[in-house]
């Protein structure tokens, strides 16, 4: 009996330290800096929002170029998500399923709008969403501690700059101010 007593005993002392480094690391959550998680959450919240106010535009614009963009950002932010899907799985972060409660703001107004003046608020805000996101993604690329992250942001920042390109253009031909 002693024996089969003092076998439980090894066995049981490495399964036990198994467990405690296993949830550590759930209680610890992720493998990333706070500053680092906090872009992944942020980018993913963004990408959610620009998907939802794309099938917007792609509804309610009177202007062609303007649901061309729309549909655009549906199709990018997608991939986009998609890719920091799995990313943020590799590093233990749980993205967020819906946009932030400004974001949810900005979708209700443009929902009340329709022809010229949706295509006007759109436009108007598809310039300031953008810049903001690329000097976030700048910050990231150039100073995020995870090579992954900083990977991700630095491959994604061209697309966000030729969005802002084409809707800065789009802006220009609707006689808008930048």
């Amino acid at each position: 009996m002693k024996t089969s007593i003092k076998s439980s005993s090894r066995l049981l002392v490495p399964l036990a330290a198994a467990l405690l480094v296993l949830s550590a690391r759930g209680i610890a959550g992720s493998t990333l800096g706070g500053d680092d998680t906090d872009f992944v959450k942020k980018a993913a919240k963004g990408n959610l929002a620009e998907v939802e106010l794309g099938r917007l535009a792609v509804q309610k614009a009177a202007s062609p170029e303007v649901r061309n963009f729309g549909e655009r950002m549906i199709r990018d932010h997608s991939k986009a998500n998609h890719e920091l899907s799995v990313l943020a799985a590799s590093k233990g972060v749980n993205l967020p399923k819906s946009i932030s409660l400004g974001e949810d703001v900005s979708v209700a107004h443009l929902k009340v709008l329709s022809g010229k003046s949706f295509d006007e608020a759109y436009i108007k805000m598809m310039v300031d969403d953008h810049k903001e996101d690329i000097a976030a993604f700048q910050k990231a690329a150039d100073g995020s501690q995870d090579p992954d992250v900083k990977r991700f942001a630095t491959k994604t920042l061209p697309t966000l700059q030729s969005h802002l390109s084409k809707i800065e253009q789009i802006q220009g031909d609707f006689g808008g101010s930048k």
